[in-house]
């Protein structure tokens, strides 16, 4: 990973024509604004949101003045400094490649601010400014009635200097109208409007807060594409995107979307917390520390400091050398070994119908992916890399091109027609060999379920619903016992949950009345765990249970010799057996 140079690229980075200069952010949003194509620029306020923003897909950003008040706690009233507003900035240009169109307001003055204030944007490679004809310092536009507007030749002088003070001839200037939105008239919108065309503006904002496109399409119909056209359609939302399309707008912006999502997030989110005096109801809920880091991208920062940082015990002395010196060298091997993961995915799920007529049900459509790719994503978020699934029906539907992901290994059972999950699970047996996470396929959980799971201190843990939630469903006149139910040592409780983890009793002969929990089809094992599981396979195998059994079968005779510890959690999971367990997927967050 390279650092991000000004015009958006990073450095050192090939190109099939080494010769062809990159495309500066400037220039790519003057393409954006004189394009023939509808284009977008996304809100955002920070660094973090800009990187979101261009993880999301949008081509472009628009720094919300009301945003970064916001989020320092301000109001949108120039309470933010011009020089608090260019720090923000700066970190989000240095955040990401994307070019930003900043909210200046007014300028932060009359000329002599604005001249300066373009100087500054174009030396921290931020693309373009938006002013708007008001009054320093303003007022945002949806509170009150009737502000008072800047006189326009006043106005046209900031656009002139603005235009003569930029260092890179594709800055881009949009002045933005505010007539109507002050209750004058479209006459004077449009006079306005020719008038900063005039004075040099790249593009003009059209600004309006009623509740229809009307005022937009209508200045659209009189103004005749004299140059581009921007809106914010934030109070006419309902209106078809097509509509501003076929209208002749050049750009939309989405202007302060992602602050307000994440009030509500952030609201929620405490809420919980100060109810429960708990993260359990939140923690799979929100993003992962992990997830922080790669947007932060921490990976570049260790490969810098391998680069730059000197190498510690001498010369000649990598860490390596240095553990194996000490005799720390298993020690170390062990810490950087991936966590393995082992999904069985060899059913068809007969009970979806023509659903699984010619896929495995772990590849039924879930929200657009298939229920496999959520549940390796899952997986992922939690430092599980180096997966193998094990098809069985249907087994060309897994593929690389079905399940794009890096590091997968697609294993088989071809009997799956006439043997049981211990077959499956043999399939992969030679994986055995560190620490790993056992899953069905066909199973959704929330992280932090997983992310609990790895922090339990035994070598053989298994998740339980104390909840049993599909228990009683399961229950029948050919199926007394379910086959998951779990009976422990000691039931669920919250006195307990920081203490020593309830063990395995007995699973897989336990009455529906004196069950203290439902197993979900997940487990972790460690490096020794995984040892005594492969143990028991061989031991299966010779004595020919192996064919028929299920992992309940496999996890009641481990338990006869090894403590498998039982880590409760209260739902927040869900397999997919039936059409209702499928829309309950689709629903699943």
């Amino acid at each position: 990973m390279k650092l991000r140079d000004l015009d958006g690229t990073r450095s050192g980075a090939s190109s099939p024509q080494q010769s062809q200069a990159p495309v500066s952010r400037f220039s790519r949003l003057r393409a954006m604004l004189a394009g023939p194509d509808l284009s977008f620029l996304m809100e955002a306020h920070s660094g973090l949101s800009a990187k979101i923003v261009e993880e999301a897909g949008f081509q472009g950003i628009w720094g919300s003045g009301l945003s970064m008040s916001a989020a320092l706690g301000l109001r949108d009233n120039n309470e933010a400094s011009w020089s608090q507003v260019l720090e923000q900035v700066e970190y989000m240009a240095d955040a990401t490649s994307l070019p930003i169109l900043l909210d200046g307001d007014t300028g932060h003055g009359n000329f002599n601010n604005v001249r300066r204030f373009v100087r500054k944007l174009c030396e921290r490679g931020v693309a373009g400014v938006c002013i708007e004809d008001k009054l320093f310092p303003k007022t945002n536009s949806f509170i009150g009635e009737a502000q008072p507007l800047a006189d326009m030749e006043e106005f046209c002088g900031r656009i002139r200097a603005g235009k003569d003070s930029q260092t890179d001839d594709d800055f881009s200037i949009v002045a933005r109208i505010e007539a109507l939105i002050s209750g004058h008239s479209m006459d004077e919108a449009l006079r306005r409007a020719e008038a900063y065309h005039q004075a040099g503006a790249d593009a003009i904002l059209i600004h309006s807060k009623k509740r229809t496109a009307n005022e937009i399409i209508g200045f659209m119909e009189r103004w005749g594409n004299r140059c581009p056209v921007v809106i914010v359609p934030t109070m006419y939302y309902g209106t078809p995107t097509d509509a501003f399309r076929k209208a002749g707008v050049s750009t939309i912006i989405w202007a302060n979307h992602l602050v307000r999502a994440s009030i509500t997030a952030m609201r929620t989110t405490a809420a919980h917390i100060h109810a429960d005096q708990s993260l359990t109801q939140v923690e799979g809920r929100v993003a992962s520390v992990k997830d922080i880091f790669a947007l932060m991208d921490n990976d570049e920062l260790e490969t810098a400091g391998d680069r730059y940082l000197p190498v510690t015990g001498g010369p000649g002395m990598t860490d390596p050398a240095i553990a194996e010196a000490t005799g720390a060298a298993g020690d170390l091997a062990a810490s950087d070994a991936p966590v393995r993961g082992i999904v069985l995915a060899a059913s068809q799920g007969e009970a979806l119908g023509p659903l699984t007529a010619d896929r495995p049900k772990c590849m039924v459509d879930v929200r657009g992916r298939p229920l496999l790719s959520q549940l390796l994503d899952t997986l992922r978020q939690s430092g599980v890399r180096d997966i193998a699934v094990v098809r069985g029906f249907a087994k060309d539907a897994i593929s690389a091109e079905t399940v794009p992901s890096a590091g997968l290994t697609l294993l088989d059972n071809d009997r799956f027609a006439t043997t049981g999950e211990v077959a499956s699970l043999l399939r992969a047996a030679d994986r055995l060999t560190g620490e790993t996470v056992l899953v069905y396929g066909d199973v959704l959980f929330r992280r932090y379920i997983l992310d609990a799971l790895m922090g339990v201190e035994a070598d053989i843990v298994i998740a339980v619903d104390a909840l049993r939630q599909r228990a009683e469903g399961q229950r029948g006149a050919h199926n007394p016992h379910p086959r998951d139910l779990v009976l422990a040592d000691k039931p669920f409780s919250t006195s307990y949950l920081d203490d020593e983890p309830a063990i395995l009793s007995a699973i897989g002969s336990v009455a529906v009345g004196d069950s203290m929990g439902e197993w979900i089809g997940l487990m972790r094992l460690s490096a020794r765990g995984a040892g005594l599981v492969r143990a028991e396979l061989e031991s299966m195998q010779a004595d020919g249970s192996a064919d028929h059994a299920d992992i309940p079968a496999l996890l009641a005779r481990v338990a006869a010799r090894h403590p498998v510890a039982v880590h409760y959690i209260t739902g927040h999971w869900l397999d997919v057996d039936t059409m209702t367990d499928l829309a309950d997927a689709r629903n699943f967050s």
